[in-house]
């Protein structure tokens, strides 16, 4: 059936098209901005006597004038290209850029020194004299530009670096960088020093080898560059074959630790002499810590060690957990951009007025999938102050299990796996991948008891194990000698939500341990678990699982067998209840769409249309339901639904009947008030059925299968449904709807979980809210077993027999006969007959002479109207 489109019509459409075309030319593009490229010379090393050409591109500020200058670094393998979008951003908004290939990377010349003091912070410190001198960049004093830096991973190294070495810089905005290269490369949660720490083989690989930028990317897409790879270099030599473009000791350096798992001193005081923690106290200006969570590199420990240390100068300092890192995640590009944005707004442009973007702590949180689009939402918790790894308050969570052994295979092979260093990169945006996987025998876990109520840990948690060697049982250090007296250990932290699930290792980490064992005896330690904001929801475990091999790791080559236990049953958690997440700004739908139901409205005003008032009748006050002369056609002509008429009075259990396309699923909908119906009418106790019409509340429905929000817990799923109606909470009988639903302990995981039979049966309980006086159920059986079927049956024969009344839809017929008191067939949209289901039976011989039976019945019904 067609409509007419009238003047008012085409009247509604211009004014959409010349709003929308007028908005299209008015609203306001970023303005253009011209890179030059530029080779600047600069003198290095510690004897000053290194002449360098650093391969730089130059962004003016757009709008012209002076401007604050920012100099954006390159994470390690990139090179000034992997930063050309982020650099364009900010010379939109106003700021000097200055992007740079640093030393040995990309086109520049010169030699990779890590980060060092004497080599590429000297590089930094002549580009800000260089910045200086530029027309376009204000200053603070001759010579002193007013000047940031950001970058990440290598690139947030030294813009720490250089921040301390140079007082010029004014702000910085380091991301998913460390605070103590030997600790990242060698961590060890006993503090016996990182000479004894648990060599990270696998990162340490792909930063030294030439190999080693393809993690890069990730990191470089985070930052809002395009991760595209380096220029080629001339041909390589037989060192650049060897260690890249390292300095020769650096590359000496790795090779040596590379083949004994252990660090040398001097490897040590090498890698922390390009690290802040050697510069304490010397970092006082304004620094943003972005740091991701997903990064079993440079893990959040090491950014909270870099904000302890600059907050005791008293300098201002930010802290930022984000969807990200090393490891892959989201990667929140335009989110990151504009935390950086505003820390340099706040601190080099002086900007007043107005709510700072940043807070002193932010934590992104996992907010489920956008409804309309489906994409997946970061909430962001905020707080007023930085708690650091312990967080504002702690829990003990009770662990059981017994002492357990566990065997270093040798070679360390077979290795359990945690993060697979290197490929969450290569998935950045492609959202959180889940790899962990324990060798069988490698492996001590200990369990807490289903959580009576979510709990949300947020920090490092700390656990205490007692180890100790078994009788004639060799046990190895990391070189893959026997080294007696040690054990290695890497202790994870997992959510448990049911046996049929595999737990889930938050973010991929673990947390590396060497433990001495005294000769003849048991070695304790207290273990610090990898940092992490995650919820555990109720009715899930916890679980600390001690594993004697990890992927990333190198790991004794003897063979050892250990036995291990708690040394305290409890495992503490750190929380933070002072984290909130604030209610985000309306998005453009939310104010387009009330200026588009206004010209609607308009128009159907203009088109003379009105909306049907509710007119009640007080005879039919007392009944149910009345369909009266129901019509529905489809857009094609074809009706659906062809002069429908039918009453159901209380206490009946009716079963709507039809062959697929009878038209039962739309007259549902027409009921609901979801869809108009073209003519007829549709009253529930006495009042017509109209979208949002009130008597809708006495009625409970779902239609077309069940839809719930899939991270949310069933609970949680029927208690927002409630909110939303906006009843008391007293008026919704949960009670009696969760017995309905018979799930269990299943009603606090969340719902992608549920199998179809149960999502079927919490739908059912969703409908049952409130006791509704009428329950419509579109085929409730599906996915149901014939246990459920049963009890299913028992509860609508009894929630009928209360005086209330019940309608379903279904193709069991047999279950219909055993359920329902009245029944309703439809054929092509029209009825075929109504009434008790005794009567229709008593009524009619089944065709094949085989006793009666209301399939026999609906088969000799519709193959009489057909």
């Amino acid at each position: 059936m067609k409509l007419a489109r009238g003047p008012a019509t085409w009247v509604a459409v211009v004014i959409v098209l010349v709003v929308g075309v007028a908005t299209w030319l008015l609203w306001p593009s970023a303005p253009s901005v011209r890179a030059q490229d530029q080779k600047i010379a600069v003198l290095d090393g510690p004897q000053d006597d290194q002449k360098v050409t650093l391969d730089a591109s130059f962004f003016p500020p757009a709008g012209g004038g002076r401007a604050p200058a920012v100099l954006l670094a390159h994470g390690f393998g990139g090179s000034k290209q992997s930063v050309r979008d982020a650099a364009v951003r900010l010379a939109q908004e106003g700021y000097a850029v200055l992007t740079w290939s640093a030393r040995g990377f990309g086109r520049s010349t010169g030699q990779i020194a890590l980060n060092s003091p004497d080599y590429e912070v000297k590089d930094v410190r002549q580009l800000v004299d260089w910045m200086a001198r530029r027309p376009e960049v204000q200053l603070d004093a001759a010579g002193d530009p007013r000047l940031g830096i950001a970058g990440g991973s290598y690139g947030g190294a030294i813009a720490l670096m250089a921040a301390a070495h140079d007082s010029r810089i004014d702000a910085i905005v380091p991301q998913v960088t460390w605070h103590d290269l030997a600790d990242a490369l060698f961590p060890n949660a006993t503090g016996q020093g990182p000479q004894s720490g648990v060599f990270k083989r696998m990162w340490a690989g792909l930063f030294f080898s030439r190999g080693g930028p393809a993690p890069e990317a990730g990191v470089a897409a985070a930052l809002g560059g395009s991760a595209r790879p380096a220029q080629p270099a001339a041909p390589l030599n037989a060192q650049e074959v060897r260690c890249g473009r390292f300095l020769p000791e650096i590359c000496d350096m790795y090779q040596q630790v590379a083949e004994t798992g252990r660090p040398t001193p001097s490897a040590v005081e090498t890698l922390r002499r390009s690290s802040p923690v050697s510069v304490p106290g010397k970092i006082r200006i304004p620094t943003l810590l972005l740091q991701g969570q997903r990064d079993s590199l440079f893990p959040l420990a090491q950014a909270d060690a870099n904000a302890r240390a600059i907050a005791a100068t008293g300098a201002p300092v930010g802290v930022a957990w984000f969807d990200g890192g090393h490891d892959g995640g989201n990667g929140e590009v335009d989110w990151l951009h504009g935390q950086t944005l505003g820390w340099f707004d706040r601190h080099l442009k002086k900007a007043t007025g107005g709510e700072s973007v940043n807070s002193a702590f932010t934590v992104t949180r996992d907010g489920g999938r956008d409804p309309g689009t489906r994409r997946p939402v970061q909430l962001h918790a905020t707080s007023g102050g930085y708690p650091g790894l312990s967080g504002t308050g702690q829990t003990s969570v009770p662990l059981i299990g017994p002492e357990q052994p566990v065997a270093n295979p040798p070679g360390g092979s077979p290795a359990s796996i945690s993060a697979v260093p290197g490929f969450g990169g290569l998935t950045a945006g492609a959202g959180n991948l889940n790899v962990s996987v324990d060798m069988a025998g490698q492996s001590a876990d200990f369990d807490s008891a289903p959580l009576t109520a979510p709990l949300q840990v947020t920090g490092s948690s700390t656990v205490k194990v007692r180890v100790r060697s078994e009788p004639g049982a060799a046990s190895g250090a990391g070189d893959g000698k026997a080294g007696p007296g040690e054990v290695t250990l890497f202790a994870k932290l997992y959510d448990v939500a049911g046996d049929t699930q595999a737990p889930i290792l938050p973010e991929g980490l673990a947390a590396p341990v060497r433990i001495t064992l005294p000769e003849g005896g048991a070695g304790e330690a207290t273990v610090s678990l990898p940092a992490i904001d995650h919820r555990f929801d109720a009715g899930h475990r916890l679980r600390v699982t001690f594993t004697t091999t990890d992927l990333g790791y190198s790991t004794p080559a003897a063979p050892a067998v250990y036995t291990v236990g708690l040394a305290a049953p409890a495992v503490t958690v750190p929380t933070d209840t002072s984290l909130r997440t604030p209610s985000t700004g309306p998005a453009w739908w939310t104010w387009a769409l009330p200026l588009a139901s206004v010209v609607v409205a308009v128009a159907l005003v203009l088109s003379g249309r009105r909306r049907r008032r509710d007119e009640h009748d007080p005879d039919l006050e007392a009944v149910p339901l009345r369909i009266n002369g129901l019509t529905k056609a489809y857009s094609n002509g074809e009706l659906a639904v062809n002069d429908l008429s039918f009453t159901v009075e209380h206490g009946q259990v009716l079963g709507l009947l039809g062959p697929n396309g009878a038209g039962k699923t739309t007259t549902m909908r027409m009921l609901m008030g979801l869809i108009h119906p073209d003519a007829g009418e549709i009253r529930i106790f006495g009042h017509r059925i109209v979208p949002g019409a009130p008597v809708l509340s006495r009625l409970g429905s779902f239609v077309e299968g069940p839809g719930f929000l899939p991270h949310l817990s069933g609970r949680a799923n029927l208690e927002l449904y409630w909110k939303a109606t906006g009843r008391p909470a007293e008026d919704a009988h949960f009670a009696e709807a969760l017995e309905i639903a018979g799930l269990g302990g299943a009603l606090e995981r969340a719902v992608r979980t549920y199998s179809q039979g149960m999502r079927q049966r919490l739908a059912i309980a969703q409908a049952m809210l409130g006791l509704p006086d009428l329950l419509v159920l579109d085929e409730p059986a599906n996915g149901l077993d014939p246990p459920q079927i049963r009890e299913m049956r028992k509860v609508l024969i009894a929630y009928a027999a209360r005086g209330r009344t019940v309608i379903v839809s279904s193709h069991l017929l047999a279950e219909v006969e055993q359920t329902c008191s009245h029944v309703v067939v439809m054929h092509r949209g029209r009825l075929v007959t109504a009434g008790p289901v005794s009567e229709l039976l008593s009524g009619r011989t089944a065709s094949n002479g085989s006793g009666t039976r209301l399939e026999d019945v609906f088969l000799d019904l519709i193959g009489e109207k057909a």
